[in-house]
């Protein structure tokens, strides 16, 4: 049974019948058997590294379709390859952490809108081979001009363009539907942060394809990356301080393992978008700007995902919020003098 007594572990003195004083003992946040309030998530690692690919593979999607509008062929090549292989690799981890393929193909026998884990399977199902198609028609240009291949070498860029175009419609919901998810479920610091966790996954999706855009294009066709390294910092920061003044469920974000990684991402965000704005023509800025960026995003994601197990394991952040919240309601519902 959880102690009701408040946190920090005060004492509370009052008088008991015959005068005596009664002292409370102070509060630990146990509950029967001394296990937490909450089930902790069950997911692995496995689902940090999902999320972190997911949305690279988003950014890249954006990027290539921004490429492909803007005559920037390398960029293009670039960021379509790179997006094919974080969708492969997001839907591989989340198969993996499933622990049975099958139960991946069962999320696909319905469409549930108001479920996130399951319109989000339907994202994957969408957004995978849109992706895979844009990448492969990449490898018109090497086939021979005459015969089958030859008419595959000239069908290959019109189509692959479409899937390009569908890949990048569909990107910003694969982008941000996985900070709905955590946000979705009972554990505190992700429940609380519902507002903030898609603009922080965005920003960073944009941040690690960005990073992956300047450190495989020629300088001649990333102008337009240092722009939007600039825009992704500015969304992530917003809502990165934003889970922090969440009050005592944004602890996690600041403090321990889960707050060091959110830190770091922080300081390499930074480090990442300020070279990149120097970078101009230099590949050394940009190669470190870009390895910055990803990194950032890595650091970000695993960040995110540790604070939410973090919070689930103490009970304080069940149950000192629910305390302040039904002390709210009945201080609303008492009596006016």
């Amino acid at each position: 049974m959880t102690d009701t007594t408040p946190a920090g572990g005060h004492r509370r003195r009052r008088l008991g019948g015959d005068g005596e004083q009664l002292t409370v003992p102070p509060a630990d946040f146990s509950s029967y058997y001394g296990r937490p309030v909450l089930k902790a998530p069950v997911w692995k690692d496995d689902i940090a590294g999902y999320l972190f690919t997911g949305g690279l593979a988003a950014g890249s999607a954006l990027i290539g379709a921004g490429a492909q509008l803007t005559g920037r062929p390398d960029l293009r090549t670039a960021a379509r390859w790179t997006a094919l292989g974080g969708v492969t690799a997001s839907t591989y981890l989340l198969i993996h952490d499933l622990g049975r393929p099958s139960r991946f193909h069962h999320m696909l026998r319905v469409a549930k809108l108001t479920s996130p884990m399951s319109v989000g399977t339907w994202i994957l199902a969408v957004f995978g081979p849109a992706a895979g198609v844009a990448a492969i028609a990449e490898i018109a240009p090497h086939l021979p001009e005459h015969g089958v291949l030859g008419l595959a070498r000239r069908l290959a860029p019109p189509v692959g363009d479409a899937a390009g175009l569908a890949a990048a419609a569909v990107a910003p919901a694969l982008a941000t539907y996985t900070g709905v998810l955590l946000a979705d479920t009972a554990v505190p610091s992700w429940h609380d942060a519902y507002p903030s966790l898609p603009f922080v996954f965005a920003g960073s999706a944009l941040a690690a394809a960005t990073g992956v855009g300047l450190m495989a294009a020629p300088a001649t066709q990333t102008a337009p990356l240092r722009r939007l390294a600039l825009a992704a910092a500015a969304v992530e920061l917003v809502g990165g301080r934003r889970l922090e003044r969440l009050g005592l469920t944004g602890e996690p974000y600041a403090r321990g393992r889960s707050g060091r990684l959110v830190t770091a991402g922080r300081v390499l965000l930074a480090v990442g978008t300020a070279a990149a704005l120097v970078s101009r023509r230099s590949r050394l800025l940009a190669a470190i700007s870009g390895a910055a960026l990803v990194a950032s995003s890595v650091a970000t994601r695993f960040g995110v995902f540790e604070a939410g197990r973090v919070s689930a394991r103490d009970p304080k952040y069940t149950v000192v919020p629910q305390r302040e919240r039904l002390e709210e309601r009945n201080r609303a519902a008492a009596p006016r003098p």
